[in-house]
């Protein structure tokens, strides 16, 4: 069964009200109660909370003001091993048992969502790979690049963002996507040159032969249905915990290798194919965002539409 442990410290004037909110609950478990020493310490209630109802209960408890006269941890419970959770969970609808939980959606997307150096050097280091793919021809290079891109955590930021109307989350993500492809294109530009006047490319690339550039800098309708679809299953990946899927998404989505070939196109003077992979670029990344947006507010109203039907139904 998955679980969730709450810990909460707050204020012995508010412990009453939590504890009689949380003891109507017959689903929650292990319900401990630690009294402050001194008034001036906060009292600590613990409990176990199956996943499904976490949101609801959450809910309350931050209404009540729990989190802004003290705090509330939430940790996931790995193992239990409890006969009464075991009778919890068989009388459980079964569309509760995996519903995420959605503080902790969002705490992951603005964890992701930070932009330290690493990121811009990701970023360097993704465009640089995809380059010397572009003028290899090698389509396992370009996969390479995909996958050591961090841009997809900036976007899903973004997407939460507008979901939330969170304008500093926005500038931000739009911010370090700018500046993080605009870094990786020039330093991917430099590279090229020199690659270009050393006479690394490959014959073929010399020859006009671009097999893999081209997919890359001719964005057409599949590019739109491929990116939209790949930000459909990177929002549920991501609330489903399911990081297999979400590897998927940032080897089928060309970002990195858009950027990557929009500095080769300008080291080796081909105009229109750069101007290609910039509108692929920009085609992907706004067609992310957008159904982000519209994925993550979907789903939870799904969620949350599932678990007002289960909690008016009759329990056995």
């Amino acid at each position: 069964m998955d679980l969730v442990h709450f810990r909460m410290v707050m204020p012995p004037a508010l412990t009453r009200s939590a504890v009689s909110l949380l003891a109507s609950h017959d689903r929650v478990l292990n319900l401990v109660v630690v009294r402050a020493a001194r008034p001036s310490d906060g009292d600590a209630i613990d409990c176990d909370v199956p996943k499904g109802v976490a949101n609801g209960i959450l809910g309350e408890l931050r209404r009540l003001g729990v989190d802004r006269a003290g705090s509330i941890a939430v940790d996931d419970v790995g193992l239990m091993f409890s006969e009464q959770a075991e009778r919890i969970e068989a009388g459980q609808p079964s569309v509760l048992v995996h519903a995420p939980l959605w503080a902790s959606v969002d705490a992951h997307i603005r964890a992701e969502g930070t932009y330290l150096a690493s990121f811009y050097l990701f970023l360097v280091i993704a465009g640089i790979i995809g380059s010397v793919g572009i003028m290899t021809n090698s389509q396992i290079l370009i996969v390479a690049a995909m996958v050591v891109g961090p841009e997809y955590h900036a976007i899903t930021s973004i997407a939460l963002g507008l979901s939330r109307r969170n304008r500093r989350r926005v500038r931000e993500g739009l911010r370090a996507l700018a500046a993080g492809f605009a870094l990786a294109i020039v330093v991917t530009l430099l590279f090229s040159l020199l690659a270009r006047a050393a006479g690394l490319q490959s014959r073929a690339f010399t020859l006009g032969l671009r097999p893999v550039s081209h997919l890359i800098d001719t964005p057409d309708v599949f590019s739109v249905v491929v990116a939209a679809l790949a930000g459909v299953v990177g929002i549920v990946s991501l609330t489903e915990a399911r990081s297999s899927a979400l590897l998927g998404v940032f080897i089928s989505v060309t970002t990195i290798p858009a950027a990557s070939d929009v500095a080769v196109s300008l080291a080796f003077g081909d105009w229109r194919e750069a101007r290609g992979s910039l509108i692929q670029l920009v085609l992907n990344v706004v067609v992310l965002v957008l159904v982000g947006v519209l994925a993550l507010r979907l789903q939870r109203s799904l969620w949350n539409r599932a678990a007002g039907r289960a909690a008016t139904r009759p329990r056995p």
